[in-house]
């Protein structure tokens, strides 16, 4: 059984009946059929499809902002705002898809050289609940405007999110069995993977989900995209705007009450700067309301869930035995809820657990730096590479800091990383491999094929 909860009221929503093997089969031989006609499917026609998606996504905003508020605890604006982004990605790709897809002519010794991209069949998304619409849609749009069929395993505690998905859909009038959502439990996926039927995997979550289900692709050679932890860093050189610096980490940090794997979660502050940002952050964080995600005035919402609120704290307290420094927050509210108050820690070094492991959740680490040369050991001194910034006037000096010293799959310079659908998103080490969105991100689950003509 896979139950949906409130965190914020902390009670049951639904309870969702786990697919039989009998069924479960039933619904990929579906999607496997229904793959037979929508490769033959224009992309302009496809396209057509995407738009009218976009246009019931825009209408049920509202309804499934709601709905992903409820089961995740997100704050309702924000919630509204990941739909809006959904209508995004969905028009980008139904808009440049033909483009992207369009055969490329190479000179060769044959008359004529073509690189041909066809579509894989039915592809698996594993996502996760933190953004339980964005993440869905970042892997559907150009997965199946490519001419693939999507199945989705969604976290189990965002049920109706994913069904709310399926029926957008349906409402958009796709083919049955186009994108079709699996109510599956987590010992379910080994069969869906190993399913021959199945040529591809999309998995967005943790590291050790990322390391388990590489061990089943592998097994059956099937491709991967794995977008995985981060911890990123942001640098704050001394001659950055501070009022912005200030500003875009609170925002990094504090978005989706700090559940996302692109937040900045390590500033590393030079030394002459660090006690003005930590008084600068520390007012800015007190600043944030945090209570009922239903109410538009909330920057806070409660956590998912409360065993991931719980090992935050622990993080927390850990971090602070081993001899970082609690500037504020730090405590569970006694009230119900899965709350955790903004937080920051100062004096954190290697070592500590705020260094080492990814805090997902509203909790800063700020760490002191003398150099640009420590600045970057420090940043690149983490099992991650996702995503990190950098802040400094000096545009020229954070430019080549970004890209001949920074080991992570983006940098922002006095900004916040964020994705976008016409920029290519992943990471590198354990942040995972391959990349999502953009012209590259449509061509992870396609046959690269080369076509030769002799005379």
């Amino acid at each position: 059984m896979l139950i949906s909860k409130n965190p914020y009221t902390q009670k049951e929503i639904k309870k969702y009946q786990v697919l039989q093997s009998a069924e479960l089969e039933s619904r990929i031989s579906r999607a496997h059929a229904a793959f037979a006609s929508w490769k033959q499917t224009s992309i302009s026609e496809r396209g057509q499809k995407f738009k009218v998606l976009a246009k019931v996504l825009e209408d049920s905003k509202d309804k499934l902002a709601k709905i992903a508020t409820e089961e995740m605890g997100k704050p309702l604006t924000q919630s509204q705002s990941e739909v809006e982004k959904c209508q995004w990605v969905c028009r980008y790709y139904a808009d440049n898809a033909e483009l992207f897809l369009r055969p490329e002519s190479v000179d060769s010794d044959y008359k004529t050289s073509e690189i041909h991209f066809s579509p894989l069949g039915c592809i698996l998304a594993i996502m996760p609940w933190n953004y339980p619409y964005w993440q869905v849609f970042r892997f559907a749009a150009p997965s199946i405007m490519a001419g693939n069929v999507g199945l989705l395993k969604h976290a189990s505690n965002v049920m109706g999110c994913a069904q709310a998905i399926e029926e957008c859909f349906v409402q958009a009038e796709f083919p049955k069995g186009v994108f079709t959502n699996l109510e599956i439990a987590s010992d379910q996926v080994e069969s869906v993977i190993k399913n021959p039927h199945v040529r591809g995997v999309s998995l967005t979550g943790s590291l050790k989900a990322g390391q388990k289900v590489a061990e089943l692709a592998g097994s059956v050679v099937k491709p991967l995209v794995l977008e995985l932890g981060g911890s990123d860093a942001y640098i704050v050189r001394e001659d950055a705007d501070l009022e912005n610096a200030v500003e875009k980490c609170t925002q990094t940090r504090l978005q989706n009450t700090g559940q996302s794997c692109i937040a900045g979660k390590r500033f590393i502050v030079q030394k002459n700067i660090r006690e003005k940002f930590e008084q600068m952050l520390t007012e800015s964080f007190e600043s944030k309301s945090w209570g009922d995600p239903m109410n538009s005035l909330t920057d806070l919402g409660p956590m998912a869930r409360t065993d991931l609120r719980d090992e935050l704290h622990k993080q927390v307290c850990d971090s602070v035995e081993q001899g970082a420094k609690l500037l504020l927050g730090g405590q569970v509210p006694d009230e119900v809820g899965c709350f955790y108050p903004p937080t920051l820690l100062t004096n954190v070094r290697p070592g500590m657990r705020a260094f080492e492991e990814e805090l997902f959740g509203p909790v800063a680490a700020i760490i002191e730096y003398s150099d640009d040369d420590e600045a970057i050991d420090l940043a690149n001194s983490s099992q991650y590479g996702l995503g990190g910034g950098i802040f400094s006037k000096d545009i020229d000096a954070a430019k080549a800091m970004a890209s001949k010293c920074l080991d992570t799959g983006a940098v922002f310079i006095n900004d916040f990383v964020k994705s976008d659908p016409r920029l290519p998103f992943g990471g590198v080490k354990d942040s995972g491999y391959g990349r999502e969105l953009s012209p590259l991100g449509i061509k992870e689950f396609v046959n690269i094929k080369t076509i030769c003509v002799s005379e």
